[in-house]
């Protein structure tokens, strides 16, 4: 059964709970007052539209949600009169109108994601060709929060590889081939270094903790050395440390982990994201060091 929240009000003024990929809890704030979720686009509201130009039913939102769901009883359905109507909203949405005082971010991907598209306060509009239909999640007043680069410079191609017997098994080890040491990291999105640890010849060994806002981090483990400190504040452009083998490493290369309120979530970047489970190249191409 859909709760009442998803399914008739937006509880104005008060957090909700959503469930979003990997079982991680996420709340989405409402902002503004708003009328309930009835699929006519009132103020205060971010609306999405299922036909280009702002045509076809409406869904209307007052806060973020980290995973629309892509099933029904439980998906955020378009709710208005017209095409699309009952139909879930998850890559399904071609337009939008933005009536919130905030900006909004709308995400390729769930737990807000991969590619995105940001519509300013009062702006309507079509969703790209990236985004059109292809809608996993939105966030009112957007920051750098879940938004990552990936943690070396364009130019190079690494491997990450996920596996369920990983420890952390969201966590992601980055190799580059033919020979990992040495290799430059840099921080994965703008924010605070939070820890420059040691764990000695177990775990970890060299590792850094670098704090994002938003209740996210990420960590950067079996490093051969760690370039900055504690407190410092960093961009996706800063250079962090290099590649090692420190800890309980069998051998050189990059353990990556994204954190959301202290619990490793699946790892999303700008340029491409990890296979689950298995390999893939991965190469970064935007905001370079």
């Amino acid at each position: 059964m859909r709760t009442l929240t998803r399914w008739r009000t937006k509880a104005v003024g008060l957090a909700a709970a959503v469930l979003v990929a990997g079982g991680i809890i996420a709340s989405s704030t409402t902002t503004a007052a708003a009328a309930s979720r009835d699929g006519i686009c009132d103020s205060g509201e971010f609306c999405y539209y299922y036909n280009s130009d702002n045509a076809g039913s409406i869904s209307d939102f007052a806060g973020s949600i980290a995973d629309y769901g892509s099933t029904q009883p439980d998906c955020y359905e378009f709710k208005g009169a017209g095409n699309g109507q009952g139909l879930c909203v998850k890559n399904n949405a071609a337009s939008v109108w933005n009536r919130s005082s905030a900006k909004v971010r709308v995400y390729y991907n769930s737990n807000y994601g991969g590619a995105y598209q940001d519509f300013a306060s009062g702006a309507k509009g079509n969703l790209n060709s990236t985004l059109k239909n292809n809608n996993a999640s939105h966030k009112f007043n957007p920051g750098t929060t879940g938004q990552f680069w990936l943690p070396f410079p364009c130019g190079e191609t690494w491997e990450a590889g996920t596996r369920t017997s990983h420890s952390p098994a969201n966590a992601v080890d980055f190799n580059h081939y033919p020979d990992d040491l040495g290799w430059k990291v840099y921080s994965s999105a703008p924010g605070t270094v939070a820890t420059v640890g040691n764990t000695g010849s177990t775990s970890y060994g060299r590792y850094i903790v670098i704090s994002h806002g938003g209740g996210w981090q990420t960590l950067y483990a079996h490093l051969s050395s760690q370039d900055v400190s504690v407190g410092q504040s960093v961009s996706e452009k800063t250079f962090i440390g290099r590649v090692g083998s420190t800890g309980g490493s069998t051998g050189p290369h990059l353990h990556y982990e994204q954190k959301y309120n202290g619990s490793a979530v699946k790892a999303t970047f700008r340029d491409g994201n990890p296979y689950y489970w298995g390999k893939v190249n991965l190469s970064r191409k935007t905001n370079c060091p």
